[in-house]
């Protein structure tokens, strides 16, 4: 392997994590005829296509798949090692853009974004609040906090916690309709669906105890795809809600909601910080997940 391998090869990783020539020569700091070259010398040299080029969209054909899922994480491992012996940045300073999931955002770091501030005040930072899916170098994120197992990329995630998955319904539901006694009664019940935004369809419910899970097939009016509404739904009475137990916390502690199926216990849901690793990590970014694992740790 030399370096024009290697080189073509960072190429063809930013243009897939931001979605276009241009957004990737705007990373690379190249032009976008120079990044569509170096991409075509690397199909050239390996002997394959690795890009379905249309006047929409890039695509990636199932060799360009293939190799990608293959390098990235070698890509990665170079330049983490990279960042650690140059000490890639000392002065904990600049904007930094972050991507919070809500729940995380509203219950673990709004309490604590005082200290942060505090701690490190040369830092600008900015939160904005997108769907946990899609790529971070096209929007301009420097890392993100996401729930749900990440899918294969050239991205570093840090796993910060599980949380527990509950099942719950407001009092006036279970007055109204009686309280299942099985996870399998609840095929008999209005059940909220929650959209997984990863693959655009309602999240199964599932229900773990030991080594048993066991599938309920649920039916409702309601789909939906904020958590809020969801909670709020479910606390009027709206019908039987999965939800993370990160979220509900005081609810079930003040009586508006009740956890169903208590021995059904083993459910989790992983949440993680997740960075472009294409990018040389700044200390802000370090910093921040340092945090953002240091009050993971302490929930």
């Amino acid at each position: 392997m030399d370096g024009r391998l290697l080189a073509g090869m960072s190429v063809l990783s930013a243009v897939v994590e931001t979605g276009s020539f241009t957004k990737g020569a705007e990373v690379l700091g190249l032009s976008p005829s120079g990044v569509s070259r170096s991409v075509s010398r690397l199909e050239e040299r390996i002997g394959v296509r690795l890009l379905d080029r249309t006047t929409r969209a890039l695509r990636l054909t199932g060799e360009g798949a293939r190799l990608y899922e293959l390098a990235a994480p070698h890509i990665t491992g170079i330049e983490e090692a990279a960042n650690l012996v140059a000490g890639a940045a000392v002065v904990v300073k600049g904007p930094l853009k972050a991507n919070i999931n809500q729940l995380f955002a509203r219950y673990l770091l709004a309490p604590h974004l005082t200290e942060f501030i505090n701690r490190y005040p040369d830092i600008e930072l900015t939160i904005s609040q997108l769907p946990d899916v899609g790529g971070l170098v096209g929007e301009g994120i420097d890392v993100a906090i996401r729930f749900g197992p990440q899918p294969p990329s050239s991205m570093t995630s840090r796993l910060l916690l599980e949380t527990r998955v509950l099942t719950v319904a407001s009092p006036a539901y279970l007055h109204r309709h009686g309280r299942p006694k099985q996870p399998a009664d609840l095929a008999d019940h209005a059940c909220i669906q929650y959209i997984d935004p990863q693959r655009g369809k309602p999240f199964p419910w599932e229900f773990h105890r030991g080594n048993k899970v066991l599938r309920v097939d649920t039916k409702g009016a309601l789909i939906l795809t904020d958590v809020d509404t969801m909670i709020g739904s479910c606390v009027a009475g709206a019908g039987i809600a999965q939800v993370l137990a990160l979220g509900v916390r005081g609810l079930l502690e003040q009586g508006a909601l009740v956890e169903l199926f208590p021995d059904w216990p083993g459910e989790t849901f992983p949440l993680y910080v997740v960075r472009p690793s294409r990018r040389l990590s700044s200390a802000a970014v370090e910093v921040f997940m340092e945090f953002c694992l240091e009050i993971a740790q302490r929930a």
